[in-house]
């Protein structure tokens, strides 16, 4: 498919204009220099004939010499000629009569000063003609070799188009290989990428500078991968000990409902905050390197539902599960759970009246609210950390970290998902998350 984008077509398509223009200038030139030669060939003659007529004939109105020469006193001449006629060789299109019928032929003419006398030299342009002009075989000839000098220009420019066509092809290729290479040597490995590090041409610096890049971008993503497997190492061992020692509490608080709740409580923190870990962990690692093992998105779903729904305690709000049929994909369940989760806290927060509603198909998992909305202002910044909504009633800024949905936003990059969002039209916000692309 062509595309005026590659580099590669510009290159041609810029080698085949220069050419055109290349050969348009030839070309003027040579019409510039056949119509000087031509003048002054057409000139010679014409005087000569003046000369000659006003010897012979004295002076006349008109002068009348064969072969198609006619000289006109300037008083005398067509008007059509008069309004035109310089000092310098023209011709225009005429229709003659001959023994053929009606021909189309060139007729030349120019103005010429001549003591006091001005006039204007006429000759009609023909094959015949001019071969009889013995006393003067030039323009003859060049009237013969017109006509071929300028098929052979023709020639010559659709040559030099059509070669040019095909030298910019092969050349645009040799020019596009090394960065061709460079492209496979990036989309393969580092040790292709460093033998092209040495060259000395552009690509090299080119080379080294995309190495210099890559090399930093590991040690980041080394550090990275350092610092939360470190984190994880650092927070297991407290989480554990936590989880064990609200266990052993609750046990001991069986008689105590009240105390033993929030023992309880203690111990589902520290296993959502474990599983947050393990998801963080995930998200650290190459989407290449995970198992993805057959998950139930429903089970999921109602598990955020059930832990979250203590949100909406005191509030006048509804939240439901539609599907039709136990929908699966294959992913992580940390990571589903952590994007699930982040979507519907934020629809449960962010309702005080109405419905959440989260809907599974397909395709896609939606979770759609009648909360506040996303204003059209903080649109571009939606997936941005650290930002926050304000509410609309008193301008301050709603409780959150301003982390979810950059959260949620990663994870599906990361499994190679899709999220979108759109605004209901009676208020609040739909997410989309595709997650069978």
């Amino acid at each position: 498919m062509f595309t005026i984008d590659s580099i590669a077509n510009k290159f041609r398509i810029s080698y085949f204009l220069f050419a055109l223009l290349l050969c348009s200038t030839f070309v003027s030139i040579f019409m510039y220099a056949e119509m000087r030669i031509e003048q002054d060939l057409v000139k010679g003659p014409l005087l000569q004939q003046l000369q000659l007529s006003q010897r012979q004939h004295g002076e006349q109105a008109a002068y009348t010499a064969n072969p198609g020469i006619k000289i006109y006193r300037y008083d005398s001449a067509p008007e059509n000629l008069k309004k035109i006629a310089n000092g310098t060789v023209q011709e225009i299109r005429v229709t003659v009569n001959n023994q053929a019928g009606n021909t189309k032929t060139n007729l030349h003419f120019f103005s010429h000063q001549q003591n006091e006398q001005h006039y204007i030299l006429t000759y009609l342009e023909d094959i015949e003609m001019v071969m009889v002009m013995e006393n003067y075989p030039v323009l003859a000839i060049f009237e013969g070799l017109e006509d071929i000098f300028a098929d052979a220009l023709k020639i010559a420019v659709v040559l030099s188009l059509l070669i040019a066509a095909l030298f910019s092809h092969l050349s645009s290729k040799q020019i596009i290989k090394p960065l061709l290479d460079l492209k496979q040597a990036v989309e393969t490995d580092h040790q292709n990428l460093t033998e092209l590090t040495h060259l000395p041409s552009e690509v090299g610096v080119l080379a080294r500078a995309i190495d210099e890049k890559n090399h930093k971008l590991e040690q980041y993503l080394k550090r990275e991968q350092l610092f939360t497997g470190d984190v994880s190492h650092e927070l297991r061992t407290p989480l554990t000990i936590i989880m064990g020692a609200s266990e052993v509490l609750a046990s001991q608080l069986e008689d105590n409902s009240r105390l033993s709740e929030f023992a309880n409580r203690i111990s589902t923190t520290a296993k959502e905050t474990s599983e947050t870990i393990s998801a963080l962990l995930l998200l650290s690692r190459a989407p290449e390197q995970l198992d993805t093992p057959q998950t139930s998105i429903n089970t999921i779903a109602l598990d955020e539902v059930s832990r979250l729904r203590y949100l909406l305690r005191h509030k006048p709000v509804s939240c439901k599960v539609v599907a039709d049929t136990d929908y699966v994909a294959y992913v992580r369940p940390e990571l589903l759970k952590m994007a699930l989760g982040n979507l519907i806290k934020n629809a449960f927060q962010y309702t005080d009246d109405g419905e959440v509603i989260v809907t599974i198909d397909s395709e896609k998992i939606t979770v759609s609210d009648t909360g506040l909305g996303i204003p059209e202002i903080m649109m571009p910044l939606l997936y941005e950390r650290f930002e926050r909504l304000n509410d609309i009633n008193t301008g301050d800024q709603v409780e959150g970290s301003g982390l979810g949905l950059s959260i949620v936003q990663r994870i599906t990059a990361h499994m190679g998902w899709q999220l979108t969002h759109q605004a209901n039209k009676t208020g609040g916000s739909t997410f989309s998350v595709y997650y069978n692309k």
